[in-house]
């Protein structure tokens, strides 16, 4: 068995973490409470997963099978990622808009790519926003957020921005580099890309069959290497790239891991009785905890589940 390319560097990945079953992932998909959510058609009658760790230490799935629409339209309804969320309402606010929005200066022309219902937004003052999202664009009544591509609205807009954001996006798609490059044609020379990915290792991946960090959901687990490489093979620098403290809309994640009785390592998904019973545990109390008690303050870098990155356009870039 030949390694797979790292989707950010194209070199063959340096080592084979674990192969992984769509049977079981589509069923820790359908039977959890909250997702109900059926994954079998996203796995296009693809039977087995492989994870692979890259050069740069992102962990990525080998194939890499997209969420289809069904899949996301499901999901985001029972998870309540239909809804609109603004800064006053707290459980579901991420810091990453707060850091992302100290970038953003008065005047500025900022683009939110995968924005929902354009949440970030509520994080920054007297700049212009829009959004792209056809997923969510329909419900926008400030006609902010449009149906639009990245790949239609550069068409008209490229190197329009002095701000480029896109939050928990490049995890859910085959080639993240594809989608980054696009994100840097739409700023201008001198303009900042803003990316906020699910970093490897968190609490996420210390939870046994934590399946909403699995395909068809998220394809890839980042790194700062990772992100790193990312920037500068698109003609960016980063500035800033570092993980995210806890927040409302991530503090799930670490109520469930520490309630958790054991903790994967290198194997993340299995399927005997007693990892799906810790699973189960690590759930039902993780959830109460979130809702009884406040967001966790501190913590170490590699327990926070998302890692933020800000880069600078070259002025040299396309």
């Amino acid at each position: 068995m030949s390694n797979p390319p790292c989707p950010v560097t194209g070199q063959p990945a340096v080592r084979f973490l674990q192969s992984v079953t769509t049977r079981l992932l589509a069923a820790l998909w359908r039977y959890n409470p909250i997702f109900r959510v059926d994954a079998c058609p996203s796995f296009r009658n693809v039977e087995v997963l492989g994870l692979w760790e890259s050069p740069t230490g992102m962990y990525f799935f080998e194939p890499r099978l997209e969420g289809d629409h069904d899949f996301y339209t499901t999901l985001y309804r029972h998870i309540g990622a239909g809804e609109p969320r603004g800064k006053k309402r707290q459980k579901g606010w991420r810091l990453e808009y707060d850091i992302a929005g100290t970038y953003v200066r008065a005047g500025d022309k900022v683009l939110d790519y995968g924005c929902g219902f354009g949440g970030f937004r509520y994080a920054i003052n007297n700049a212009s926003y829009t959004g792209l999202d056809p997923n969510f664009a329909d419900r926008d009544a400030s006609g902010k957020i449009r149906n639009e591509s990245i790949g239609d609205h550069l068409r008209t807009a490229a190197g329009a921005y002095d701000v480029v954001c896109c939050f928990q996006v490049l995890e859910h798609l085959a080639d993240p580099s594809g989608l980054f490059k696009e994100l840097v044609r739409a700023a201008r020379p001198g303009g900042r890309i803003i990316v906020g990915v699910p970093q490897v290792p968190s609490a996420m991946t210390r939870t046994p069959n934590f399946v909403f960090n699995a395909p068809p959901h998220h394809l890839t687990w980042w790194t700062k290497p990772a992100l790193m490489e990312l920037a500068r093979r698109s003609g960016a620098e980063p500035e800033y790239i570092e993980p995210v403290p806890w927040s409302s809309a991530d503090a799930q994640s670490y109520w469930i891991e520490r309630y958790s009785l054991i903790k994967s390592h290198d194997t993340y998904f299995k399927g005997d009785w007693w990892w799906h019973a810790a699973s189960v545990v690590s759930w039902c109390a993780g959830l109460l905890a979130y809702y009884i008690l406040p967001t966790p303050k501190g913590g170490a870098p590699g327990d926070y589940v998302n890692i933020l990155m800000v880069a600078r356009k070259l002025d040299s870039s396309g």
